[in-house]
């Protein structure tokens, strides 16, 4: 009966082929250019096109496949149950052990400790007092410390935990923290004692602890730095090889290796590529580690965090909806666990009430959307689908490029990754200025009367230096960050007023464009409805002693009106007109020197009006 009824419906819906959909796409382009107007050129080097159908999905070799099956792009379990985790930085033992207890009751199900010096047993014991380490995963990171394992290792013991159940994390990673970020490896010429050091704790804990990991690929770090989502994944891939390599030469086999490897990486707001780039990793480590190994040792064992890179110090609000997609993509994709950073963190401690808004996020996502009740649910999709080969074709690709030359330790010392990662940052930091990549609140819509919070200082929105080449993580919203910090803590209060005349919609809309433009530097605007005429809108605006007048109107409008503006108001304030218009080479002759437009670069451009103010 049920396949009587289906078949009735499709008879009422004949199949359309693509040449038919084709056809309308272009009648309804009316000769524009197919291939600028809807295809979308990502910055991982493919293209994206405008719909997918069944068709697409031929060649992807691995459809069909379920979860838990090699090569695990739908999962590498039967379900989707990631833990919630939550990272305390331990600057004090008794009240980081406190906050770890309060999270842990407030939803937490794995606990990250940042340590910031090396700890002594009893510290160590007193800083997992109370934990339940059967039900609550644990993971260190912070000043590498090889006694580590042992301590940790011992209170479990004395705690009765259950080897089987208790997870625990030591974040070992001499190859992203120290020689990425520091430029420095670990003891021998290519690290051999880093890994023999690494090798020594898996064999003297692995049978007694065999949910314990010592590695912990910090893959984050490129994604923090500029790089781009095939980049993050490539390099990533390519660390934890060379572990893997590392490790087997220090006397571990293939399947010791892989198992003590635990991957992190960042999620961005990049939705659907997010989700697809877990996905990819999963298949591209699979069939990496096939190479050596079988079974559980080709599983990727990730870890996500949501970025930092796009977090903002200004309007921190909107972090909490960064934030929740970003813990949507990951969720979704398949992890095993999340950390959702709070909406604070760019410039200061994380707080009660930041803290518990990120850990809500998952527990809704769980509790409320049943997130965790579905594995895969973007599986057999024709987008994302075609995304996973994608990213997985150029993730791929990277990945041999730099096994090419000689791994990622040979390729990082020649400059090869860091170069990479640094043309991704400029690239990034380009379309942040000029606004193709929108920061919310930051270089595109931000709170006209908001003023930086005291926590916000010169330090935090300034990258860190770094010397030589290695990855310097920062925000992409720094640059702007800086800019509107200067005007706020400068004592003045500089205001651009709206000038609005000519034809009414035109007018109103290059108010609202001007009014974000100026504001983003933390100018305060005075926006206005409408002037009747250039002659009243001139006296208003000379009134109201603004140091910037900022005539909005239709293209057509300005050939006449912008002269007389500029006439009424002398240099009694700074002249700009909002638009491109095609009289702007007269408006130029006329001695109209100032525009802003789509096409402007804001960040260059805000700084020149911030210099002529004098701040």
């Amino acid at each position: 009966m049920a396949n009587n009824k289906e078949e009735k419906l499709f008879t009422e819906f004949p199949p359309v082929s693509t040449e038919q959909w084709e056809e309308v796409i272009k009648a309804d382009l009316k000769g524009a250019d197919y291939q600028k107007k809807l295809v979308w050129r990502t910055s991982e080097g493919f293209n994206v096109r405008p719909y997918y159908r069944a068709e697409d999905l031929k060649g992807i070799q691995y459809l069909g496949k379920k979860s838990g099956e090699f090569p695990y792009v739908r999962g590498n379990r039967c379900h989707n149950r990631w833990r919630i985790h939550e990272t305390i930085a331990v600057k004090e033992v008794k009240s980081a052990n406190e906050f770890a207890l309060h999270a842990i009751e407030a939803g937490a199900e794995s606990i990250g400790f940042d340590l910031s010096e090396k700890l002594s047993a009893q510290q160590v014991a007193d800083l997992m007092a109370g934990i339940d380490l059967n039900a609550t995963e644990l993971a260190f990171s912070g000043v590498p410390d090889a006694e580590l394992p042992a301590k940790v290792l011992a209170v479990a013991e004395a705690k009765g935990a259950d080897p089987d159940k208790f997870r625990v994390f030591f974040g070992f990673d001499p190859i992203i923290r120290q020689l990425s970020l520091k430029g420095v490896f670990c003891c021998g010429d290519q690290g051999q004692q880093c890994f023999k050091t690494i090798a020594e704790l898996v064999k003297t804990y692995h049978k007694a602890w065999p949910k314990a990991k010592f590695i912990t690929v910090g893959g984050e770090t490129f994604q923090n730095s500029g790089s781009t989502i095939v980049q993050e994944l490539a390099f990533t891939l390519a660390a934890g090889h060379e572990y893997v390599v590392g490790l087997m030469d220090a006397g571990l086999s293939a399947d010791e290796a892989a198992r003590t490897i635990r991957f992190s990486m960042g999620v961005s707001s990049n939705y659907f590529m997010e989700m697809a780039k877990f996905r990819a990793g999963r298949m591209l480590w699979a069939n990496i580690m096939n190479a050596y190994a079988d079974g559980c040792a080709r599983k990727m064992f990730t870890h996500a965090v949501t970025t930092t890179w796009n977090i903002t110090a200004y309007d921190p609000y909107v972090n909490m909806l960064r934030g929740t997609t970003e813990a949507m993509s990951a969720s979704l994709a398949g992890i095993h666990s999340l950390e959702v950073m709070p909406f604070d963190t760019a410039y200061e401690s994380p707080t009660e009430f930041s803290s518990r808004i990120a850990r809500n996020v998952q527990l809704l996502l769980k509790n409320e959307s049943h997130f965790d009740n579905v594995v895969d649910p973007a599986g057999g999709s024709y987008y994302i689908e075609n995304l996973t080969a994608s990213i997985a074709e150029q993730a791929w690709n990277l990945f041999k490029e730099v096994e090419n030359r000689g791994g990622y330790i040979a390729a990082f010392r020649e400059g090869f990754i860091p170069d990479a990662v640094k043309a991704s940052a400029e690239a990034k930091d380009n379309a942040v200025a000029t606004r193709r990549i929108v920061l919310l609140g930051t270089n595109q819509y931000p709170n006209f009367n908001e003023t930086a919070d005291k926590a916000i200082t010169a330090e935090t929105v300034t990258p860190a230096a770094c010397e030589g080449k290695v990855l310097r993580p920062y925000r992409g919203g720094m640059a702007f960050e800086q800019l509107r910090l200067k005007v706020d803590r400068s004592g003045k209060a500089p205001r651009a007023f709206m000038l609005t005349c000519g034809t009414l919609s035109m007018a109103r809309a290059r108010s609202q464009f001007a009014c974000n433009f100026f504001a983003c530097a933390g100018i305060r605007v005075v926006d206005n409805t409408f002037f009747q005429s250039v002659e009243e809108g001139a006296e208003a605006a000379l009134k109201s002693g603004a140091e910037i007048v900022v005539i909005c109107a239709a293209d057509d409008d300005y050939a006449t009106l912008a002269p007389k503006a500029k006439e009424l108001l002398g240099d009694k304030a700074i002249f700009v007109v909002a638009g491109a218009p095609a009289s702007q080479p007269e408006l130029e002759a006329q001695g109209i020197t100032r525009f802003i437009s789509v096409r402007s670069n804001v960040l260059e451009t805000l700084k020149g009006y911030v210099k002529e103010l004098g701040i």
